[in-house]
């Protein structure tokens, strides 16, 4: 975590107009209305766009399988050194099929021994999309069993949570009451 305190304060109950209300129904029938959730409707136009674009990574519209988009989106968190980020979907990812070895081995990156040679591409991709904004000709090509359209998607996904990580650490979004942080992601 950058921050150890908000610097844009999640939105309470009781500050909730109509419309955000609206916005965030799905939330409050669930039951979890998290803190990313509650902050960014701080910007309620902004945030209604927000979560139609986050809703198409995160559905099944995006053909990347969920365990390989998981891979990617916590290797993301992980490079942006987003806390909340991580803690996330470092739940979400289990449920998805990743192993927790396999997530501790996220950290280590595509180089880590015990990676599949797809595992290791996508995460070597991230890694050069969230340091250059550029996957190279080599890794391209060790992307090759992947669709035309799972290329597009895994690029997609990794700029989503790159501004998701950029909201996080900027605005200061604190961890909800039932996550951990994670201690390589303290600073």
């Amino acid at each position: 975590m950058r921050l150890k305190a908000p610097r844009i304060l999640p939105l309470r109950d009781e500050e909730m107009d109509a419309e955000t209300r609206e916005t965030l129904k799905d939330r409050f029938d669930t039951g979890a209305v998290f803190n990313i959730f509650r902050t960014l409707a701080r910007a309620p136009k902004g945030f209604k766009r927000f979560r139609l674009w986050g809703g198409y990574i995160l559905s099944d519209h995006n053909d990347l399988p969920p365990r390989e988009r998981e891979l990617v989106i916590l290797r993301t968190g992980y490079n942006w050194k987003a806390g909340y980020e991580w803690a996330q979907h470092e739940r979400i990812g289990l449920n998805c099929g990743l192993t927790p070895e396999e997530v501790e081995r996220i950290k280590a990156g595509p180089d880590a021994p015990g990676w599949g040679a797809l595992d290791a591409a996508l995460l070597k991709a991230t890694d050069e999309l969230t340091s250059d904004s550029f996957i190279t000709e080599a890794t391209w090509a060790k992307l090759g069993v992947l669709t035309e359209t799972q290329k597009m998607n895994l690029v997609f996904t990794v700029g989503q949570y790159t501004q998701v990580c950029m909201m996080l650490n900027t605005f200061g979004v604190q961890l909800d009451d039932d996550l951990t942080l994670d201690k390589d992601l303290t600073k």
